[in-house]
């Protein structure tokens, strides 16, 4: 018996996928929900399995082609039929290599090479490599370019002084971890000192939709998370209802699934407002933009220490800089400061931030 292997059912913000390299090829066994092929989305890298066990006999789709939902792009073959199967017919011809073009190199004295980045391909010198920008990639281009023509947008600037924040992190981290099977890091202080931040100022969490307003109710938050594939947002839903150990759980297993491309369309889906760390990379101040249709995203960054003032007194305190990128259309200057001053002064007087952790 002959079953259609189909893509799945995509998410409305999804219309196609890009197939990346098959797994499986014609010929050879199969065992239910294996996965034959990943589908590349704007969003996320999907699995498509095998929807039984038995032999695969026919891809009707490459690698690198643009397919929909429901569309069938391989053929497995169950049952006895399944036993005298053989690997008769040729896989589907793949989407061709990236073109090099190469070019005289000039001449010029040797230099210490730099390193290179994870996931940047080896470029020989006097080369120029080309090749497609991923799906992921080009709708992140046509996202953030979409963004700084659409948006007015504007970033303020402030500064905290983490030692509190420190302080209580060392006091209560190993009993943290202890009862809740998760180190307590800074994210779920960032988090819900948002989410104290928008009862004083909602208007952050808000959109513009057309001609009209959009007042969320629910604060979600998305996470910017670095992945083997890129950058991706999972979204943390309700967040203002969320404990402590409750973010941080959900904030490692995003991670844990960016890292295995496990993230589901769901899981990207949405979102009122975002968080970005450029700090774990060694950033020490930047400028975030939006992430369409929200209204605001928080640059959080390095921790260094540095002399600060205080009571008239020069001291050395840990200090980290925010920024609070936003669209000028919809929020007032005076919100967005106040709202990043009121993140201040709550981030720098934690306590209330761990209960009812």
């Amino acid at each position: 018996m002959k079953l259609e292997v189909r893509v799945p059912t995509l998410s409305d913000s999804v219309a196609s996928g890009t197939l990346l390299p098959w797994r499986k090829q014609v010929g050879e066994t199969v065992a239910r929900d294996e996965t034959l092929v990943d589908l590349e989305t704007d969003k996320v890298i999907l699995e498509i399995p095998a929807p039984a066990s038995g032999i695969l006999v026919e891809l009707r789709q490459p690698e690198g082609a643009v397919v929909k939902a429901d569309e069938v792009v391989a053929v497995i073959e169950t049952g006895e039929g399944a036993a005298v199967v053989a690997p008769a017919e040729k896989p589907a011809q793949s989407a061709p290599k990236p073109v090099t073009e190469a070019k005289p190199a000039p001449e010029q004295k040797p230099s210490a090479p730099l390193p290179a980045a994870s996931a940047a391909p080896v470029v020989p010198q006097g080369e120029i490599r080309r090749e497609p920008m991923s799906r992921r990639r080009s709708r992140v281009a046509e996202r953030l370019g979409a963004a700084q023509h659409t948006a007015a947008m504007l970033t303020t600037f402030n500064e905290v002084n983490m030692q509190p924040v420190n302080e209580l992190r060392q006091r209560f981290k190993a009993e943290f971890e202890v009862k809740h099977g998760v180190k307590l890091g800074y994210m779920s202080f960032f988090v819900r000192a948002v989410c104290a931040a928008m009862q004083q100022f909602p208007v952050v969490n808000a959109a513009i939709d057309g001609d009209d307003i959009v007042w969320h109710g629910d604060i979600d938050i998305g996470i910017a998370i670095s992945s083997p594939r890129g950058l991706v947002v999972p979204i943390l839903r309700r967040a203002q209802t969320l404990t402590s150990a409750q973010i941080e759980s959900a904030i490692a297993d995003f991670a844990r699934r960016a890292r295995d491309s496990k993230l589901t369309l769901e899981d990207l889906s949405g979102g009122t407002f975002s968080i970005t760390n450029g700090g774990v990379f060694g950033s020490l101040l930047s400028t975030p933009i939006l992430n369409p249709p929200q209204s605001a995203i928080l640059g959080m960054h390095t921790i260094q220490e540095r002399p600060v003032a205080e009571h008239g007194q020069v001291v050395i305190r840990p200090m980290m800089y925010l920024a609070l990128t936003y669209d000028h259309r919809l929020i007032d200057g005076r919100d967005a400061v106040q709202f990043l001053v009121a993140l201040k002064a709550i981030l720098e007087a934690p306590e209330p931030l761990l209960g009812e952790t």
